[in-house]
């Protein structure tokens, strides 16, 4: 038998989301019985997004000034040089931000948004399956590790979970990242969720007292007290207008699977239901058939990327000092371009971190001169930053963690500096 200790500490307040079409009946009915309290406080938040599919790096950030990756990518390859149609906008004099990027590029002169290239991991794998799966769990080389860094990461914030929204992935199934003994959500449509906690309207076999009235009645006053936490946050959201949120500052979000999805986050964000850390995913980035420069799969992938999260930037002005936005991508792709007019599968990308707590305005790590001689395997930009140093840093930095070991195991590198250190 289930006991109500174990249903709060093996994670079943994850039941709510894993599936949209089982939010128990009476848990719907529990939350719509109670009159709502007041918002939890803020929090610092982590939102993290990965780009499924490997983003070439070096066209998103690029070393325009390097001779080797010209004469690698003839019809690939782009200038920061005004001259031509659709010039990169120079970061520095040595590296180049694509021009479907342009909404990143304030940021970047503001310091707020910061770039680590050469960044990967220290396995070589080039499967996309195992290179995410070693990503996520933090443990590049044990693929059996149990949990996910992030669900770690909500185990090291130092308090129980008071809502079931505090680990939250806007997916359709939760991902790698969260898997683990911490309570995470995973919700493909706030509005969707919002509806089921209105619907319901069956309550077969469901006891005379609500949900509430059973914590009530336990003599573990963290259990009442998580319980009754939990379902003030559903009732928030059984209350809320998703449908018709209207952002603000006149943020305009990309019709987009990201852009829906971080909308969604903003909204999580300005209720106050306990929000700590979130996820999001933004796919197509594998490239290996026309590519493109200015134009095509490449410049409309980084294009919403860009302004999808400069829009929840936007959106959430009054809490950008308890927001940090980090991107990961499983690896990169080939200096040289193929016969497709694409890349294929490589190994070091670039990721961007967005926050007032970044060490921004600049292109951290190292990108050597892309000469073979230099080049991983004689074809790939090399892991020069290993993934766990950078995540490590902002994860502890921004959410106060402490423990290094616990986040990431067998890992003891250093830190690159993303972060301010006040």
């Amino acid at each position: 038998m289930t006991t109500r200790r174990g249903f709060i500490k093996s994670g079943a307040l994850a039941l709510f989301a894993a599936s949209l079409g089982g939010i128990p009946n009476f848990l719907a009915q529990a939350a719509s019985s109670s009159k709502l309290l007041l918002p939890y406080k803020k929090n610092k938040i982590l939102v993290c997004i990965f780009q499924r599919g490997a983003m070439d790096g070096l066209m998103a950030v690029t070393p325009f000034t390097d001779v080797h990756l010209q004469r690698a990518r003839p019809s690939l390859f782009m200038t920061a040089a005004k001259t031509s149609a659709n010039p990169l906008l120079d970061l520095d004099g040595r590296f180049g931000l694509h021009p479907a990027m342009r909404a990143f590029e304030p940021l970047f002169r503001e310091k707020r948004l910061a770039i680590v290239h050469g960044v990967g991991s220290p396995n070589p794998t080039r499967s996309h399956f195992d290179a995410q799966d070693y990503m996520e769990a933090g443990t590049p080389f044990h693929k059996g590790t149990a949990s996910g860094w992030l669900n770690r990461a909500v185990g090291l914030l130092g308090h129980e979970a008071a809502t079931p929204f505090q680990a939250v992935s806007l997916t359709s199934s939760l991902p790698r990242s969260f898997y683990g003994d911490n309570a995470a959500v995973a919700i493909n449509n706030l509005q969707d969720f919002a509806i089921q906690m209105r619907g319901n309207p069956n309550a077969a076999n469901v006891a005379s007292r609500n949900f509430e009235d059973l914590y009530d009645q336990t003599s573990s006053s963290l259990l009442n007290k998580t319980g009754k936490e939990s379902f003030e946050a559903l009732k928030i959201l059984q209350k809320a207008d998703t449908k018709n949120y209207i952002p603000a500052n006149k943020a305009v979000y990309p019709n987009s699977p990201l852009g829906n999805s971080l909308k969604q986050i903003a909204q999580l964000v300005k209720m106050e239901v306990g929000l700590e850390v979130a996820f999001a995913e933004s796919g197509g980035w594998d490239t290996h058939y026309n590519q493109g420069t200015a134009q095509g799969t490449f410049a409309r992938n980084v294009n919403d990327l860009s302004q999808s999260i400069t829009a929840f930037w936007t959106d959430l002005d009054a809490y950008q000092d308890d927001l940090d936005v980090m991107t990961m991508t499983e690896f990169g792709r080939t200096v040289h371009q193929n016969g497709s007019n694409g890349t294929d599968h490589g190994r070091g990308s670039c990721l961007f971190i967005l926050g007032n707590d970044v060490n921004g305005g600049l292109v951290h790590g190292n990108v050597p001169p892309l000469a073979v001689e230099n080049l991983e395997d004689g074809r790939d930009l090399p892991v020069t930053t290993d993934f766990r140093s950078v995540f490590s840093e902002v994860a502890g930095k921004h959410l106060n963690l402490q423990n290094d070991k616990v986040l990431f195991p067998d890992w003891t590198g250093p830190k690159i500096g993303v972060m301010r250190h006040r």
